[in-house]
């Protein structure tokens, strides 16, 4: 199986297994050798086994190992290894964060059912959270200048940076840009429905000129067919048409 991804992704490279639960036994030892072998796992680099918890009602916790060899008979070398946790952090990309969000919208329905939104209600989506979190950002600003909240330099540092990245542009001047995007998705989608027209027009096109082709080489055929059969028709005539013989007057008997 490892062959045949690897075959279809060869960009892709093998770092480890994981499973649902944070349990670690010889069953964990042995699978942990098998993808570190040399022939069927990461060898040289060491595999990666991620633990994952999914217990109702508590948050997902993850723990990252890789294993060292330990001092045992050659008996149970294969199902003993030390795991050793180490450090890691979860990433994740715009697509996968939206499959996330779409997913868990789904956890306070009944149905456990969650539809596919449009790209404008998931926009619409996106900067709804963005207000919502703004305004929780400046009710605890607010909160800090009022002597209501402990302020927290760590925090506060990390606000101004991520102020600082953001562009100083005038709201007029972002409505602008908008609205030019906009109109280019709309003239890109208009170039292109009008090229799928004109080519579906010229398949028409050609079709019909092919049928018109046939039926004008059929109806030659059969002309040509009618022609032969007139000229022997005419040829037959000439042969029994010929001069007709006058019938002779009988002759009187002689004595």
């Amino acid at each position: 199986m490892l062959a045949l991804v690897l075959k279809a992704s060869p960009r892709e490279s093998l770092l480890g297994w994981y499973t649902t639960s944070h349990e670690l036994n010889s069953f964990s030892a042995l699978i942990q050798n098998f993808f570190a072998a040399p022939d069927t796992g990461t060898f040289p680099h060491p595999a990666i086994h991620l633990t994952i918890s999914t217990e109702p009602g508590k948050d997902i916790e993850t723990r990252c190992y890789i294993s060292a060899p330990v001092a045992v008979n050659a008996e149970r070398a294969a199902e003993s290894c030390l795991f050793i946790q180490v450090p890691h952090k979860m990433l994740y990309g715009d697509a996968e964060k939206s499959a996330l969000e779409a997913v868990a919208s789904a956890r306070d329905l009944e149905s456990r059912s969650a539809p596919l939104v449009s790209d404008i209600e998931s926009l619409g989506r996106s900067i709804e959270q963005t207000i919502g979190l703004l305004d929780r950002v400046s009710e605890w600003v607010n909160g800090v200048l009022d002597e209501d909240e402990e302020p927290n330099n760590a925090l506060a540092q990390y606000l101004m940076s991520a102020l600082s990245l953001a562009p100083k542009v005038d709201a007029s001047q972002i409505e602008h840009d908008f609205n030019n995007h906009i109109q280019d998705v709309l003239m890109v989608s208009y170039l292109a429905n009008t090229i799928r027209t004109q080519i579906d027009l010229s398949q028409r096109l050609a079709t019909a000129n092919l049928v018109s082709n046939e039926k004008e080489e059929g109806k030659g055929d059969g002309e040509k067919g009618g022609q032969r059969g007139n000229k022997r028709g005419g040829r037959g005539g000439g042969r029994s048409g010929g001069q007709q013989r006058e019938p002779r007057e009988p002759r009187e008997p002689t004595e």
